[in-house]
């Protein structure tokens, strides 16, 4: 998968999870965790690379502290379009 994009999962209309998948190689699995916002869990490969962040509280995590997170990782910030899954609601 070449490009970053986020997944949200809704119970009634509100978002209870979602999960923010960064570009990875296929068969790509998550082998350890380390949290590191209230709300936010990075998912690494075996190798160390990260593949992904959880967000365990879409409705109480800021924009910027996902950005802080991405940035910490050598990321660029989300653009506008990757939220609109959360928008969607």
């Amino acid at each position: 998968m070449k490009d970053a994009y986020l997944e949200v999962t809704f119970r009634r209309g509100r978002p209870i999870a979602a999960y923010y998948y960064l570009p990875r190689k296929p068969g790509d699995r998550s082998h350890r965790c380390r949290r590191v916002e209230p709300g936010l869990v990075i998912d690494f490969n075996r190798t160390g690379r990260p593949i992904g962040i959880e967000i365990t509280a879409p409705r109480k995590t800021t924009v910027a502290a996902l950005h802080r997170v991405l940035r910490s990782l050598g990321f660029g910030p989300l653009r506008r379009a990757d939220l609109s899954p959360l928008h969607a609601a």
